[in-house]
């Protein structure tokens, strides 16, 4: 009989899954980032899921600067698992027992030209806080989350920066993973989509996985339905925890588009990473041209508004992971939030259909039982958080945020790696740098 000592011993493949994650985020945060082998071990890999936070120091990592990977072993009758890092797609997990093969990339070349002002470049930015640099002091203590750990802090008012600061190891060029704030990063490449006449949201979702459309009811899920999180579609956990697609164990294709219907389609509010994940599948079926989808983000928006340190990473089949796994800096996020603050416009040049950033700010249909409201990929915030009304954020775990205060002409970005069970308060922060800034 086992004794209780050797029943908690991890399953080989719950070390496969660990081990893809350490994998994953050394690959990304060292060959995207910048960051050492040490620094993301005593940082972003710590205070992380429960189920991984034992094993993944257990587990041995092998980083090979020459071809960009990261292996890592857990099982000796297994092969390592790897990530890899590719030009334009940033690192991808491979799956368990794969061996290094080749892969597509995404051409990208380094902005050329004389460097610029803010937005659309670097230059003039005052490094001073001003009169946010209490509040952003607090940002980096106690003050807004016990244990909390934020790593960089960019304050925006009418189009300038006014305060920024950075942890050690962190700048304005380190990126670090937006987590789901990337679900509002795709709810503005599906508004370019629906700019381009590619997508509609009234319609069903196009998902070549299900079918036929005779008999299987979800093709009665409209795009709509899965950017407000009410596509009725079942999933294993609360929140919808995909570990098996960020981790590299199957593929968006795979997992994603298999769960059945538990509620009609538009009747219930479940926060789930699969409804994105499918939104951003329709968007490569309504392309139908892999090369044109690889290059999407980056052409249709990233270059469009000077995005230039962040990278939206694949799986090992090449389909987006756009409900989290995207790297960013502090100030490329909040040049999205100047998007959205502008209504989809930069420079002049609209990159948004007009009334889209309404849209994604706008509730319809069920809600969330609790908390903060929800648009399209978009949290609402107002007075009931202590902020004005009509604000609205993208928020992701480890404690991403891209708040806007329309009313005040605000963009406050604020990235974490907070560890698990260590809510960083942006509602109050956003509220204290707000009165701050009067």
């Amino acid at each position: 009989m086992a004794t209780p000592a050797q029943a908690a011993e991890p399953t080989t493949y719950q070390r496969a899954l660990a081990a893809g994650y350490k994998a994953g985020v050394l690959c990304s945060a060292i060959f995207k980032a910048g960051r050492t082998q040490a620094q993301v071990e005593a940082l972003e890999l710590t205070g992380i899921y429960p189920e991984y936070d034992k094993i993944v120091p257990t587990l041995p990592a092998t980083v090979d600067a020459k071809v960009r990977a990261v292996s890592v072993s857990f099982d000796a009758k297994l092969p390592p698992r790897r990530a890899e890092w590719h030009a334009g797609t940033g690192c991808t997990t491979m799956a368990i027992a794969s061996v290094p093969a080749p892969f597509y990339a995404v051409p990208t070349s380094p902005p050329t030209g004389p460097a610029r002002a803010w937005p659309t470049g670097d230059l003039g930015i005052a490094s001073k806080l001003g009169a946010a640099a209490a509040p952003v002091a607090g940002a980096f203590g106690d003050t807004y989350g016990k244990g909390t750990r934020t790593v960089g802090v960019v304050v925006v008012r009418n189009g300038k920066i006014v305060a920024e600061r950075y942890a050690e190891g962190f700048g304005p060029e380190v990126s670090n993973r937006t987590w789901s704030a990337a679900k509002s990063i795709s709810g503005t490449l599906i508004g370019i989509a629906v700019k381009q006449g590619l997508l509609d949201p009234a319609k069903p979702a196009r998902v070549p996985e299900w079918g036929p459309a005779l008999s299987d009811p979800r093709f009665g899920i409209t795009l709509d339905n899965l950017l407000r999180m009410a596509s009725g579609l079942h999933s294993d956990t609360a929140g919808n925890r995909t570990d098996e697609i960020y981790t590299g164990t199957t593929t968006v294709t795979q997992d994603a588009t298999h769960w059945p219907l538990e509620a009609m389609p538009g009747t219930r509010f479940r926060y789930a990473n699969n409804d994105i994940l499918l939104a951003v599948r329709s968007l490569r079926a309504a392309l139908n041209d892999d090369a044109r989808y690889h290059a999407f983000p980056r052409a249709e928006l990233f270059d469009k508004i000077s995005m230039t340190h962040t990278v939206a990473e694949t799986d090992w089949a090449g389909n987006f992971i756009l409900s989290s796994q995207v790297w960013s800096t502090a100030r490329d996020l909040a040049r999205l939030g100047l998007l959205w603050l502008n209504d989809g416009v930069w420079n002049g040049e609209r990159i948004l259909p007009e009334g889209w950033v309404k849209y994604m700010t706008t509730p319809s249909g069920p809600q969330p039982e609790k908390g903060e409201g929800y648009g399209a990929t978009l949290w609402l915030f107002g007075p009931k958080q202590g902020l004005p009304e009509g604000s609205y954020a993208a928020q992701g775990n480890r404690g991403q945020y891209i708040m806007v205060i329309p009313s005040k002409r605000l963009v406050i970005v604020r990235r974490g790696e907070d560890p698990a069970g260590a809510p960083f308060d942006i509602a109050k922060f956003s509220a204290d740098v707000a009165a701050a800034l009067k």
